[in-house]
């Protein structure tokens, strides 16, 4: 009888693993049908997987956006919310439903929703992001506040700084649109919103220098804008030729020395980047590859054909690093 009993438990004992493992087989086979766009198939693999690891909160992230992407939100819900009291719930769970919620303009749910989230997830920035969206789609101006704030609590996250430099373009604002759409660029490099926001940094910068005193100018008193447009006023002089690559990168690189030149000047690590740029011989094509793009794609093509050593350099350069804010660095206050 004792043999029987350890032969069954050890029989038992080897079953758990397999088990395991054919939830997690079954689990990237629905995710090869996913990434197929073949999502009824993941569907049919996805819920008897889910009924065998009912607890596994990834199998109803994925089942749910399989709902959501075949456009029945109604379902998807039924899969998510339950998910949602879940204590190892994550920040993603609120997220795949409020896009179901937004999907059918229930967009005062999808608010609440994301602000319930937010007091557990005080440090997402894709919550205050898709929220932000949400406030902005209800006219509800607070949405800046929102961007601000996740920019502020998770500086590495590009989505808020995207949103927040098109709502500073749009409003009178000079500075932040010019400050957060670069630093975006330096994050997300290669995507349509690197071009939308390389056309506003382009035309940010024709805004700017239509004053003629920068400094009078300036409406935002905070103390790291007011450096700003002091140094950059300096620098008003080379805009008579008119704004182009050539006159912003004489701007820009006078601007970097007379930064680092003086005293008291905050810590940025897009200021950084500038210096490092300008050091190493690559200042010039990073400027090309903001400015002339936005301005005339041709153009810029022509300029890698005949500085292909600078352009390699440059885009070697980009590949092998990311911009990474921090929150100490968070001067819009």
């Amino acid at each position: 009888m004792k043999k029987f009993t350890f032969s069954l438990l050890l029989l038992f004992t080897n079953y758990l693993p397999l088990a395991a493992q054919t939830v997690a087989e079954l689990q990237e086979t629905a995710k090869t049908f996913m990434r197929q766009g073949d999502y009824t198939n993941a569907i049919v693999v996805l819920k008897r997987t889910y009924q065998m690891a009912p607890d596994n909160i990834q199998l109803a992230k994925d089942l749910a956006l399989c709902y959501y992407f075949q456009k029945d939100y109604y379902t998807g819900l039924q899969i998510i919310n339950p998910v949602l009291d879940n204590k190892n719930a994550d920040d993603q769970c609120y997220q795949i439903a409020g896009n179901m919620y937004r999907q059918q303009d229930k967009l005062s749910d999808c608010e609440k929703l994301y602000k319930k989230a937010l007091k557990r997830f005080a440090d997402s920035g894709p919550l205050y992001n898709d929220l932000g969206e949400v406030q902005l789609a209800n006219k509800n101006t607070d949405a800046i506040k929102t961007w601000e704030k996740g920019i502020e609590v998770d500086p590495t996250y590009s989505k808020n700084y995207y949103n927040a430099a098109k709502f500073y373009f749009y409003s009178l604002d000079k500075v932040w649109a010019l400050i957060y759409g670069e630093i975006f660029i330096n994050m997300e490099t290669n995507t349509a919103r690197t071009a939308e926001i390389k056309e506003i940094l382009l035309n940010g910068y024709k805004k700017l220098f239509t004053d003629v005193d920068i400094e009078k100018a300036n409406k935002d008193k905070t103390a790291f804008t007011v450096q700003y447009v002091q140094v950059m006023n300096k620098q008003a002089s080379l805009a008579t030729s008119g704004i182009n690559t050539e006159t912003l990168t004489m701007i820009r690189t006078r601007f970097i020395i007379d930064w680092f030149n003086s005293s008291n000047k905050p810590a940025f690590k897009l200021f950084d980047l500038h210096q490092q740029l300008l050091k190493e011989g690559m200042f010039d094509a990073y400027n090309q590859w903001i400015f002339t793009a936005a301005d005339n794609l041709s153009a810029y093509e022509n300029w890698i054909k005949t500085h292909p050593a600078e352009t390699t350099q440059f885009l070697n350069f980009q590949k092998a690093r990311t911009l990474k804010m921090t929150s100490d660095q968070y001067y819009h206050k």
